[in-house]
């Protein structure tokens, strides 16, 4: 299943800078960045459920945001993209 994942972190202080490079790394660790602060990731419902919780583990309530969309099944396919697209198919083949 695909799943859309945002988020905006506050980078008032270093600890606020370091969170966000935590959670971009974690987001890289499960899916593809398609906008600075934005990831594509497609996964079962059980790995979604652990990446969640490591987000939340990482997250600052009351100072960030973190955004989830399950997108389901086909939902790339209803994706509209305009302009400079960083996303990867992940359903093509894979070239060395």
């Amino acid at each position: 299943m695909l799943y859309l994942i945002s988020y905006d972190v506050s980078t008032q202080s270093k600890k606020g800078a370091a969170r966000l490079r935590r959670i971009a790394k974690l987001c890289e660790d499960y899916g593809v960045r398609v906008q600075n602060s934005v990831f594509e990731c497609e996964m079962s419902y059980d790995i979604y459920l652990v990446m969640r919780d490591k987000l939340s583990e990482l997250m600052e309530p009351k100072e960030d945001s973190l955004r989830i969309y399950p997108m389901g099944k086909g939902g790339r396919k209803r994706v509209i993209h305009l302009g400079l697209d960083r996303s990867i198919d992940m359903d093509a083949p894979l070239l060395f």
